[in-house]
């Protein structure tokens, strides 16, 4: 069975656990790709069952999926996520050096543990730390073994979502105009970069529109959208305005940049 054959089927079997029981089930973390995948396929609801996402806070890149019977909202989440908090002490050997742990140095404490990817979400880097959404399941092991991160003693604690620190964001908004609104077309704008990378980079599936992958370059894309190139970035297209003189689309787009 290849992988989204798997996740396709890991997700059915959530959905039919909790319609035939009547209790909530969830997901692992999930990335854009698994993401789309399962919006797709499941949509906001079974039958009974509501289907929702989160990764802790609005902005998550990494979410998990919960199966919901009809007596249980969104709360649920705060039941099933928690944030580990790892602090570089002040009077440590990296905390005189001035140098910053990354999210790379993070990533790689966790997978150095030995656990799958999919047990933690974003993790948020800030000064003197980071802040990282895992399922509360794996909390304990982790406040136990997480130690360190490159090469830098570290300290971890548990506390509440609603205590996530979330490092300072921009929008930087821009007006341009695009001979169509082809999605390639916008994409060009938005980052900056040619049409045809921006082309190849959605048949690549690197591009998410409104967090689901998108199928061809030639696509049109609506007001209001939110448009996401892996690796590279997420951007919204604010506004459509009126054609110019040289037939033209005037557009406003907002490009989104973490601090």
């Amino acid at each position: 069975m290849d992988d989204d054959k798997l996740l396709l089927a890991q997700a059915e079997d959530l959905i039919g656990r909790c319609a035939a029981r009547d209790i909530p089930a969830c997901s692992g973390f999930l990335d854009a790709r698994q993401q789309s995948i399962l919006r797709k396929k499941f949509g906001e609801r079974q039958g009974d069952v509501t289907i929702a996402y989160s990764g802790g806070y609005d902005d998550a890149d990494r979410v998990v999926m919960a199966c919901l019977p009809y007596y249980m909202d969104g709360t649920y989440f705060d039941d099933v996520l928690t944030v580990i908090r790892a602090s570089v002490p002040k009077n440590s050997e990296a905390a005189r050096s001035g140098r910053a742990l990354s999210h790379s140095d993070y990533l790689g404490a966790l997978m150095g543990l030995g656990i799958s990817r999919s047990v933690t979400g974003d993790i948020l880097v800030n000064e003197g730390g980071a802040d990282i959404i895992v399922l509360k399941d794996m909390a304990e092991f982790l406040l136990q073994n997480l130690t360190g991160a490159g090469r830098a003693r570290i300290s971890a604690e548990e506390v509440p979502l609603s205590e996530l620190r979330i490092p300072e964001q921009t929008w930087t908004e821009a007006g341009d105009t695009v001979a169509s609104l082809r999605l390639d077309a916008v994409l060009a704008s938005a980052f900056r970069m040619s049409r045809g990378k921006a082309a190849e980079a959605v048949r690549q599936g690197l591009v998410f529109v409104d967090h689901m992958e998108a199928g061809r370059p030639d696509m049109t894309v609506s007001e209001g959208a939110e448009l996401v190139i892996r690796h590279k970035g997420k951007a919204k297209l604010l506004e459509v305005g009126r054609r110019t003189k040289k037939d033209r689309i005037g557009i406003r787009i907002a490009r989104y940049e973490k601090k």
